[in-house]
């Protein structure tokens, strides 16, 4: 397998939290396979690869918005739903049509109208992105 993503989402482990990243802090493609087993779709690249790095890790699983472990994703109006925020206002996803596309374009659902609309990046964009924002130093002096 092709590793497009993989050493662009480790290195957030040694970006945001001072530490080596470590195999531990992935899942193993067993556990990812295991997790998806019943599942009628495959994961994209992206996704997959984000999983194999960083999936075991709760700081990053959980920070500011959630991802959702592989045995709790889901298709639901077209979209491979991926990410919440906190407060439920918001779901992530990328169209179930282009799953096969290695990093597919991100789409975010306002969950009270049940509007989808483009994020305008791919899923590596979007997740470097996110986590820029989340833990960007806000004590400058």
């Amino acid at each position: 397998m092709t590793e497009l993503f993989l050493d662009k989402f480790r290195a957030l482990v040694p970006a945001y939290f001072d530490d080596q990243w470590e195999e531990e802090d992935g899942l193993s493609p067993a556990e990812i396979d295991e997790l998806m087993e019943g599942k009628d779709f495959q994961l994209p690249l992206a996704l997959r690869e984000f999983y194999l790095a960083v999936g075991a890790t709760e700081d990053i699983m959980e920070a500011f918005h959630f991802f959702w472990d592989p045995d709790e994703l889901e298709i639901e109006d077209g979209f491979l739903l991926f990410l919440e925020d906190e407060d439920e206002q918001y779901t992530w996803g990328m169209r179930a049509d282009q799953l096969s596309v290695p990093d597919p374009i991100i789409w975010r659902r306002n969950n009270a109208r049940g509007e989808w609309q483009s994020e305008e990046g791919t899923f590596s964009e979007y997740v470097l992105d996110l986590f820029e924002w989340v833990f960007e130093d806000t004590d400058e002096d």
